[in-house]
């Protein structure tokens, strides 16, 4: 009886098709929800500290002063809680994997902070003494 019910596996595995799922078919990126490693997009940053913060194992360090973002790779568990908790939105996680190393690197990404500058209208000119605007004299008004 048992041949029987062996018979009807050996069947069914020859007419479909695999359960798995080659490496080889799914290229570098790997499956959809493959979660890779942390990337940083430095132009955006402000340096807050908030994805320092938040990283269960501290694999972040923020240096404000020095405008440095560093990342320890071996110490961080791809759980993106510091992509979640981003105010402007500039970690994201990467579904290239990193390549294997048999020592621990630390990547350092250094940017520029940026200065807080209030908007002001092109039409106008700002007295910040006085805290009055005028309009500027131009070709038409003068």
């Amino acid at each position: 009886m048992s041949f029987f019910s062996m018979g009807k596996t050996i069947y069914k595995n020859l007419f479909t098709k695999p359960e798995t799922v080659s490496l080889a078919d799914l290229g570098k990126l790997g499956r959809e929800r493959t979660r890779g490693h942390v990337t940083i997009e430095v132009d955006a940053c402000i340096f807050c500290g908030i994805c320092a913060k938040k990283c269960p194992t501290h694999a972040i360090a923020v240096k404000r002063p020095e405008a440095e973002w560093s990342i320890e790779r071996f110490n961080c568990i791809q759980c993106s809680s510091c992509v979640d908790s981003c105010p402007k939105k500039c970690l994201h996680m990467d579904r290239a994997q990193t390549a294997p190393s048999v020592d621990k690197t630390i990547d350092l990404v250094k940017g520029e902070i940026k200065p807080k500058v209030a908007p002001v209208a092109a039409d106008k000119k700002v007295d910040l003494a006085k805290g009055e605007t005028e309009p500027k004299a131009t070709a038409q008004n003068a």
